[in-house]
C-alpha cells in the first residue's frame, strides 16, 4: 500500500541493488552468543565496524536458541513466518528452534528497500520484496562464521564442516557440536565479504508445499499475545468518545457524573476526543455514557452518502480534472467507432473491520524512557509522533511490536492514530499509571479511515470488426493523501496515484486509451485498503472489458488473450485459470463462469467464479485462482493468502458499505456492516505459476480479480450487468 509513498519520499529506490556486493555485514558478541546483521552499503555504513545485538537480523544464544528480528510486521499475513523460512533455508536449523520477534529503530537495517530503504514499514504486499536478499543473506553469513569458528577448534578445513538441523559436523573426524556451543566464538571471527546462498536446487525449507507456519500451533491454541492480551501492573483502561461527524473538535463536555461511576479514575480531552479512563473496561465503558459533550461541527462534514455520491455522477459526467494516461486520440475514435458502450460504476466507502479493534499501551517509566506497545506497522513514524505527543526525544521512545488481529491497511495512519491517543491520555493524567487504549467495535466502525467511495465513467469504441480502438475513464473520488506527509510524494500533475493504480496501468492493448481523474473534497477520513485503488479500478475494469467482449460477440477469456498479446504474465494466469476451471465445458445446470485477470503489487493473479443465481440470491460455489507471484517462499502461505483476499473481497462485493446520514456514520457492528459469513465462503483452488524472478506480494492481490470474477458471472446467469456495489443493492437497483 505504502511502497510507492515512502519510495518517492527516499527518493532511491532506483539505486538499491539486491545483490551480495551491495550490503556490509556485520556481527557481534552478545551476552548470549552471536548477533549477525546487514544494511545497504555506503561509505557511511562501512566505516561501522560493528553493530549491536539489537542492530541485527539473527541472533544465535548459547543454548543454539535461533531468534529473527523482523524488519516488517506481522498481522497475520505470514511476514514473520515468511522471513524465517529465509533464515532457516540458509542457516541450516530446525524449526522448534526458532522464534521471531519484531524489531524497530535502525532504518539502515530495518527500512523497507522496495520503498527505497529510507524508512521501515510493512504494506504494499512488500515483505519479502524487502527481506528476500538479505535476510537469506543473514542467515548464511551466521553459517560460514559458525562454521570458521569450528574449523578453528577442532583444527580442520573449513570447507569440510557441515550445518545441518543445528548441528555442525565434521564426517572426517566425526566432530560434532551444537551451534550455541560456538555462537560466542563465531561472533569474534571476521565477517565474510561475501557469502553463498544456496543454490535453488538445493532448497527444502523455500518453496516446499509442505511446510506450514511455525506460529499455527500458538494461535490456534490461543497462546499467541496480542496488544489486546497486554497487562501491565497498575494499568488504567481508557475507552474514547469521538465526535459523531467527522471534522468536528470538542467544544466542552461535563464529566462529574461520570467521575461518580465506581472505578473511574478520570475523563479527559485530548485532540481527537474525550477520553474516559477506568480501573478496567467495563468500568469505563458504563461511564463513558455518563459524559455529555458539546461539539463544534463548524467545519465537520454534515453531507450523507447520497448527496456525496450525486455530486460525484454530476462531476463524473464533465471533463476530468487531471489525466493519468492518455494514448492516442480517444475522442476521434471514439467518434469514428462503429459501436459505442458506456457505463457507470459506483463503489461505496468501506471499513477495514479487523477483528482485533484498534488498540495501544503507553506507559512513562522513571527514567524518562515512554514505552508503547502496538500493532506498529510504520515503527519510525509512530515512534516520532509519540515523541511530539510526549515533547521527549524519539531515541527515548521503545517500541513493543506486537502482532495484530487483522490490519488490511488500517494500522498504517500518517498521524499515528490510536497510539498518538494512548500517549496524550497517559500524559493527560500525568502518566500515572500506564494506560491502554481500546477502542469498541463501534469505535473502530465509525472511526474513519475507510476505503474511499468512487464513482467511475467509462466508454469503449468497436470499430466493424468488433476490434476495441477506444478506452475511456473518468474516476471521481476522494485522495488517500490529500493533506498528509505523503501527498507531495503521491500526487502529481493533480493526479493521486492510489486513485488511479489498477485503470492507468490496464493492460490491454489499446490504441485509444485514456485514464482521467477528478478529486473530491469530502471530509470523510479515508485510507488505503487491501489491495487500495485496484479494488475498484479492477471491478469498473474487467466488468467493463467483459462488456466490450460481449458486444463484439468473442469469448471473454479468448478477448482478454487477444488483447494480452504483449502480457505474457497476465496471459499465462488468464490461460491456467480458464484451464483448471474448465472453462468452455458444460457445467451442472443453474451454474454460470464469470473471469477476471488483474495485476497488483507485481503479482498477476487470474480468478475464475462458478456462480449460481435464485431470484436476489447469489451464491459462489467454487473460485479457480492463478497466481504468479514470482519465487514462491511459502506456497502453504500463499495459499492462505489468497483465499483469505477471496473471502475478503467477496464480502466487499456482496453487502459492505459505509453509509453516512446528515454525516453520521450509520453502521456501527457487524449486525449493520456484514463482512462474509462462514457459509457462504466458497471452494477456492489455487494454483501457482512457477518460477525463478524475484519474489512479489501475495497479501493484497488476491482481492481485486473476485469482484469482477462473480459480476460477470452473474451476467452469464441473469444477464444482469451489476455497476453498483454491494450486490444485495445492485441487485435491487
Amino acid at each position: 500500500m505504502l511502497a510507492h509513498t515512502l519510495q518517492s519520499i527516499a527518493q532511491r529506490a532506483a539505486d538499491t541493488k539486491l545483490s551480495r556486493r551491495g550490503f556490509l555485514l556485520a556481527a557481534a558478541a552478545t551476552t548470549t552468543g552471536l548477533a549477525v546483521g546487514f544494511r545497504p552499503a555506503s561509505a557511511d555504513t562501512a566505516a561501522k565496524a560493528a553493530v549491536s545485538p539489537f542492530e541485527s537480523y539473527v541472533e544465535i544464544a548459547k543454548d543454539g536458541s535461533v531468534t529473527v528480528l523482523s524488519s516488517q510486521f506481522d498481522m497475520g499475513q505470514g511476514a514473520y513466518h515468511g522471513l524465517a523460512t529465509l533464515v532457516v533455508e540458509e542457516l541450516g536449523v530446525g524449526w522448534d528452534r526458532v522464534s521471531v520477534q519484531g524489531a524497530y529503530g535502525n532504518a539502515a537495517l530495518y527500512g523497507n528497500l522496495a520503498w527505497g530503504g529510507a524508512a521501515q514499514g510493512t504494506g504494499g504486499s512488500t515483505s519479502m520484496v524487502s527481506s528476500w536478499q538479505r535476510y537469506r543473506q543473514a542467515g548464511a553469513a551466521a553459517r560460514e562464521m559458525l562454521k570458521a569458528a569450528a574449523a578453528e577448534a577442532w583444527g580442520v578445513p573449513v570447507s569440510e564442516i557441515t550445518v545441518s538441523e543445528g548441528l555442525l559436523s565434521h564426517a572426517g573426524s566425526g566432530r560434532s557440536a551444537d551451534i550455541g556451543d560456538f555462537a560466542e566464538a563465531a561472533a569474534n571471527l571476521p565477517v565474510p565479504a561475501e557469502v553463498a546462498l544456496k543454490n535453488p536446487s538445493d532448497w527444502t525449507q523455500i518453496g516446499n508445499p509442505d511446510l506450514r507456519r511455525y506460529d499455527r500451533v500458538g494461535k490456534t491454541r490461543g497462546e499467541q499475545d496480542f496488544t489486546l492480551d497486554v497487562r501491565l501492573p497498575g494499568m488504567l483502561t481508557a475507552v474514547m468518545i469521538h465526535p459523531p461527524k467527522f471534522g468536528a473538535t470538542v467544544a466542552s463536555f461535563d464529566a462529574a457524573e461520570a467521575k461518580q461511576s465506581p472505578g473511574v479514575v478520570d475523563v479527559v480531552a485530548i485532540p481527537r476526543g474525550v477520553a474516559v479512563v477506568g480501573r478496567d473496561m467495563w468500568s469505563a465503558l458504563k461511564a463513558r455514557d455518563l459524559v455529555t459533550v458539546e461539539w463544534d461541527e463548524s467545519q465537520a462534514e454534515t453531507r450523507g452518502t447520497d448527496e456525496i455520491l450525486s455530486e460525484y455522477r454530476a462531476l463524473a459526467d464533465q471533463a476530468p480534472a487531471a489525466m493519468a494516461r492518455n494514448d492516442g486520440d480517444v475522442a476521434t475514435a471514439l467518434a469514428n467507432a462503429d459501436k459505442v458502450l458506456e457505463a457507470s460504476f459506483e463503489f461505496p466507502f468501506l471499513a477495514h473491520a479487523a477483528m482485533e479493534p484498534l488498540n495501544a499501551v503507553a506507559q512513562m517509566n522513571e527514567d524518562g524512557t515512554l514505552e508503547i506497545w502496538g500493532g506498529h506497522q510504520l515503527p519510525d513514524l509512530y515512534q516520532y509522533l509519540a515523541a511530539v505527543t510526549a515533547e521527549i526525544d524519539p531515541q527515548k521512545v521503545r517500541l513493543h511490536i506486537m502482532k495484530s488481529g487483522g490490519g488490511f491497511g488500517r494500522r498504517a495512519v500518517a498521524d499515528g492514530d490510536v497510539v498518538v491517543e494512548s500517549v496524550a491520555i497517559a500524559k493527560a493524567i500525568g502518566w500515572q499509571a500506564p494506560v491502554k487504549v481500546q477502542w469498541t467495535r463501534e469505535n473502530d466502525m465509525r472511526g474513519g479511515r475507510y476505503r474511499p467511495a468512487y464513482v467511475h465513467k467509462l466508454r469503449a469504441g468497436l470499430d466493424a470488426d468488433g476490434k476495441l480502438i477506444a478506452y475511456e475513464d473518468h474516476i471521481v473520488g476522494q485522495s488517500i493523501v490529500k493533506g498528509t506527509p505523503f501527498e507531495s510524494a503521491l500526487v502529481h500533475n493533480g493526479v493521486d496515484h492510489t486513485s488511479v493504480e489498477g485503470a492507468s496501468n490496464l493492460p490491454y492493448k489499446v490504441p485509444n486509451l485514456s485514464v482521467g481523474l477528478t478529486t473530491t473534497d469530502v471530509k470523510v477520513p479515508v485510507l488505503w485498503w487491501r489491495s487500495v485503488g485496484s479494488t475498484q479500478n479492477a471491478y469498473a475494469g474487467e466488468v467493463f472489458i467483459d462488456e466490450v467482449a460481449e458486444a463484439a460477440g468473442a469469448d471473454p477469456v479468448e478477448f482478454r488473450l487477444g488483447l494480452l498479446t504483449d502480457k505474457p504474465r497476465h496471459a499465462e494466469v488468464l490461460r491456467l485459470a480458464a484451464e483448471k476451471a474448465g472453462w468452455g465445458k458444460p457445467l451442472p445446470e443453474g451454474r454460470h463462469l464469470g473471469v477476471a485477470v488483474h495485476e497488483s503489487f507485481a503479482s498477476f493473479v487470474a480468478q475464475v467464479a462458478e456462480v449460481s443465481v435464485d431470484g436476489g440470491d447469489i451464491r459462489v460455489h467454487r473460485v479457480v485462482c492463478a497466481v504468479d507471484c514470482g519465487t514462491a517462499i511459502n506456497p502453504d502461505t500463499i495459499r492462505a493468502q489468497i483465499e483469505g483476499g477471496i473471502g475478503f473481497g467477496l464480502g466487499a462485493i456482496m453487502s459492505e458499505e459505509i453509509t453516512l446520514t446528515g454525516g453520521e456514520v450509520d453502521q456501527g457492528n457487524f449486525d449493520s456492516y456484514e463482512p462474509l459469513r462462514i457459509d457462504a465462503m466458497p471452494e477456492v483452488e489455487v494454483h501457482i505459476v512457477q518460477s525463478d524472478a524475484p519474489p512479489t506480494g501475495v497479501g493484497e492481490p488476491g482481492v481485486p480479480p473476485i469482484g469482477p470474477a462473480v459480476a460477470n458471472a452473474v451476467f452469464r446467469a441473469t444477464g444482469r450487468r451489476l455497476r453498483m456495489l454491494p450486490f444485495r443493492k445492485g441487485m435491487t437497483a
